[in-house]
């Protein structure tokens, strides 16, 4: 198949505008007789079953919390970006769309990406209009704050809980349209499979995770809005439930996976503690706007404090490295994450780690509280404080806060083109589920964008030019395809319930884990991605002999929940280290040691890897094929990055 990513000709900044004209519409009568399939109801999710039953559209949701409230949109912290130049500081679509590129390292569409910061602007009125209680500045209006990777203030933020407060504003809207009955929720059902006639998306089969059941659901086309699989590394800041399931189970039904070693590793993070965790918990980036990050300059200095034997609130002024600003004073501690995360891991490499394990650095906020005040910084962050004290005990107005990377985000997904629509007509996938908008890292503050960019002011437009070419026609489950594919999936459940080796499923993660943050993760080598192929493959091999998954299926089964997504993550973690693999460069978030500038900075080779790698399945224990999405720069120039 060639891919075709149905960028529309003409300028950048009129390619979205000719193209909604061009797409054809379905009128309001019409929108009546069809259904639409959205699984998840995140902000992707909410916000696209919410417009799409506004619209008219007959919409099933589906999520696999008891409340689309549990989605893990409510965990994002510090805020949205939007170009509105509020600030009169120099923003613009065209400086978002800039930053953005720049920040995914020229490894993004620029098409998808200019939409995205012409759209952002509209996503702040339609969330205020909800009630979204943003931040304001005295005299009323709303507050910006910086985020990395920009010179600019361009994040609307509620204080450090800015996913909760929109998740709740779709929510609402999806709640009205649950109650005028255009949306049917079902919550607690897991999407298990889609299924597909002559090649198009015409429905899904679920697993009702309170009894067990399992039952199809047709509908004209599948959104699928599942965010992403950082939780292959088993210790990540996603939320637990967080798996690639749907998006899985799409791939293996012809929608081609694009860049999937494209991780995002998050500066600021709560450091390890050790085997007994299940998850990281994240510090907003927000904190780099007051916070600095430093190490010891010396390593004798580190292993004092490591010790015990010195205090942090004893080390001298000199005594400290603060090393992004040092490295980068353009930008300083606002930095974009990838090039945050490699500098920490650098100076704990390099022995100058702190804390009882000596991997972390400090985050410090004693010159901000000098500077504004303890009430103002409390203000601006305390329930972000609060929480840090309530995890480690430690009071971060007395002392820094310790920080270290940790896998937060995931640019790669399922290959969508600009209608977001996959290789598989009639699936379309949303939100961090897809790989459009980010390249090779993510600027901080452009997730919740994206998400609700694609829900609100995307989808509507693109989804009805399909459905209006398709027709009217009824869809219904009666067609032997849903029987084939329930059965395919009560197969998979049999065999899972079949295993009663020895060892638990969460030993299995954990392990795969491992592999995946030791070769995988910060840094890469053809030589320990090798090595990690082999060991995913075992590893694999031994779960489908002596793995211990107990219970029935018809009842509530968490372990045979988690059987299923972890089975998942052990096919998804060998195909990154293949993309890994294939793209001998570095980019963004991933770093391959053997291609970096004399500085230690990521070196792109634009000759060779100026593409998104979409892979196609090709079936069970098969190697995917490798297609690739040739990505055109018109609007950029090209160049090594730099935050000097």
């Amino acid at each position: 198949m060639k891919l075709d990513a149905k960028i529309p000709e003409g300028p950048l900044a009129q390619k979205w505008s000719k193209h909604k004209f061009n797409l054809k519409l379905v009128n309001p009568a019409n929108k009546r007789k069809y259904t639409v399939i959205v699984v998840g109801t995140g902000l992707a999710g909410a916000s696209a079953a919410a417009s799409l039953a506004e619209l008219g559209y007959n919409v099933k949701a589906f999520c696999f919390q008891d409340s689309p409230r549990r989605a893990h949109s409510i965990a994002a912290q510090g805020g949205i970006n939007a170009a509105k130049n509020y600030q009169n500081d120099g923003d613009s679509v065209h400086r978002l769309f800039y930053d953005t590129i720049k920040g995914g390292d020229y490894r993004a569409r620029e098409g998808n990406v200019y939409r995205l910061a012409e759209v952002s602007v509209n996503i702040i009125d339609q969330c205020v209009a909800q009630g979204v209680p943003f931040a304001r500045e005295y005299g009323g209006l709303l507050d910006n704050r910086s985020f990395g990777g920009s010179q600019v203030s361009r994040t609307f933020y509620a204080r450090g809980q800015t996913g909760q407060q929109l998740l709740l504003g779709a929510y609402s809207a999806l709640n009205r349209q649950i109650n005028l009955g255009k949306v049917k929720m079902y919550t607690r059902h897991e999407m298990m499979d889609v299924v597909t006639i002559d090649g198009e998306a015409k429905g899904i089969v679920t697993r009702d995770l309170i009894s067990g059941a399992i039952e199809s659901h047709a509908a004209h086309a599948v959104l699928l809005c599942t965010g992403g699989y950082g939780n292959v590394f088993y210790l990540s800041t996603n939320a637990m439930g967080c798996n690639v399931t749907a998006a899985w189970k799409a791939h293996k039904r012809g929608a081609y996976f694009a860049n999937p070693c494209f991780t995002q590793i998050h500066p600021t993070c709560i450091p390890v503690t050790g085997d007994h965790q299940s998850k990281l918990t994240l510090m907003s980036e927000s904190l780099r706007n007051d916070g600095r990050v430093w190490a010891p300059k010396t390593v004798e200095l580190a292993q004092k404090l490591r010790k015990g034997e010195l205090k942090v609130t004893d080390l001298k002024e000199e005594d400290r490295d603060y090393f992004l600003e040092r490295k980068y004073p353009a930008f300083g501690n606002l930095v974009p994450r990838d090039v945050a995360s490699r500098n920490a891991k650098e100076m704990v490499d390099e022995g100058r780690g702190v804390g009882a394990s000596g991997i972390a650095v400090y985050l410090d906020f004693a010159e901000a509280i000098g500077r504004l005040g303890e009430d103002t910084v409390r203000a601006k962050y305390g329930n972000l404080f609060d929480m840090y004290q309530q995890i480690t005990d430690e009071n971060p107005y007395k002392q820094p806060m310790r920080i270290y990377p940790a896998v937060h985000y995931t640019m790669g997904g399922l290959w969508v083109d600009y209608n977001l629509q996959t290789t598989v007509k009639g699936l379309y996938c949303l939100g961090e589920a897809n790989f459009s908008d980010h390249g090779a890292n993510r600027l901080g503050a452009s997730a919740l964008m994206q998400g609700l960019a694609d829900g609100y002011f995307v989808i509507p437009y693109t989804l009805g030019d399909y459905l209006a070419n398709i027709g009217t026609k009824a869809v219904d489950t009666s067609h032997p395809a849903f029987e084939q594919t329930k059965q395919s999936v009560l197969e998979r459940i049999n065999k899972l319930l079949a295993l009663k080796g020895d060892r638990t499923v969460n030993d299995y993660h954990r392990e795969l884990g491992h592999i995946m943050w030791e070769y995988c993760g910060m840094a890469r080598t053809e030589e320990g991605l090798t090595k990690a192929k082999g060991l995913i493959r075992e590893l694999r091999a031994d779960f489908w002999k002596n793995a211990r998954v107990s219970g029935t299926n018809e009842e509530f089964n968490q372990n045979l929940e988690n059987a299923g997504r972890v089975a998942d993550f052990l096919e998804l973690g060998e195909l990154m280290v293949d993309d890994a693999l294939d793209r001998k460069e570095s980019c963004g978030g991933h770093f391959r040691l053997e291609s970096q500038t004399d500085e230690g900075e990521a070196l792109r080779d634009d000759d060779n890897y100026a593409y998104a790698a979409a892979w196609e399945y090709k079936g069970d224990n098969q190697p995917e094929e490798l297609h690739k999405e040739e990505l055109v720069f018109e609007n950029v120039k090209l160049s090594q990055r730099s935050y000097k």
